[in-house]
């Protein structure tokens, strides 16, 4: 073989093995717990969750992608549209959420709203990013009947 076979095999391999890596961090695990439920404890209250995936893409501060659900709305969370606010609490969900396992507290009331997002509160293995928003001063409460959550309870 001669040199530019031997190298373009190592390439070809190269790209394979990075390509493998890249999917398995956002995949990892998530057909596993897809569409499971069970609780966490989270600041030293059990938390309950009905669904669980990746969080692949952080549209804005209450919306992201998660991997087997689809695009998810931050229930009860107000953040802003446009500037000033609105890159603060989209890079806050950022370092929570991208790429990290989410866990989703369905809205049972009202599951998905008029766009076709899923309504939840999300929760990371040790944070409620809801709550986190509100204490922050990154979002507002933000309230819509029917729902399983009482005003204000995330």
């Amino acid at each position: 073989m001669n040199k530019k076979t031997i190298s373009l095999i190592l390439l070809i391999a190269f790209v394979a093995t990075l390509a493998l890596t890249a999917a398995n961090v956002f995949l990892d695990d998530v057909n596993t717990q897809e569409n499971q439920t069970g609780t966490l404890t989270i600041d030293n209250r059990t938390v309950s969750y009905e669904n669980v995936g990746k969080c692949l893409e952080v549209i804005d501060g209450n919306t992201i992608q998660v991997y087997g659900v689809g695009r998810v709305q931050l229930i009860q969370v107000d953040t802003p549209d446009s500037e000033p606010g609105f890159s603060d609490a989209k890079k806050f969900v950022e370092e929570k959420c991208l790429g990290k396992t989410v866990y989703l507290d369905i809205d049972d009331a009202q599951p998905t709203d008029k766009f076709g997002r899923t309504l939840a509160i999300v929760y990371t293995d040790s944070d409620d990013i809801n709550r986190e928003l509100l204490d922050s001063n990154l979002a507002e409460v933000s309230y819509f009947e029917p729902s399983e959550f009482k005003k204000g309870e995330v």
